[in-house]
């Protein structure tokens, strides 16, 4: 049996979700289900706890294990931040109010 039919029976066993950043240099994050796509300026990761967006300058990927759900990210840490449709909403609420 080669890994391609195994995927399918992958179990993850991380559901808890922490974010551990030392010095803006070096993120380590759990619980996280798949990297959708990364460069040298931003990580698009989806989380047990929804969308998160990293951004940031020469960023790497330094470790990623996919059985475990983790992630580990080198270089420097601009912005972290979640993505999540019931907070896009209520931004553009805010906004629409205060142009009114």
């Amino acid at each position: 049996m080669n890994y391609y039919e195994n995927k399918e029976n992958v179990t993850r066993v991380q559901t808890d979700h922490f974010l551990k950043l030392n010095q803006r240099r070096d993120l380590e994050i759990t619980g996280v289900k798949e990297v959708d796509s990364f460069d040298n300026e931003e990580f698009l990761l989806e989380t047990v706890m929804g969308y998160l967006i990293v951004r940031g300058q020469n960023l790497q990927l330094k470790n990623l294990d996919v059985g475990e759900g983790v992630v580990t990210i080198k270089g420097k840490i601009y912005e972290l931040s979640y993505v999540d449709d019931q907070g896009q909403e209520k931004a553009k609420g805010f906004f629409s109010k205060l142009f009114r």
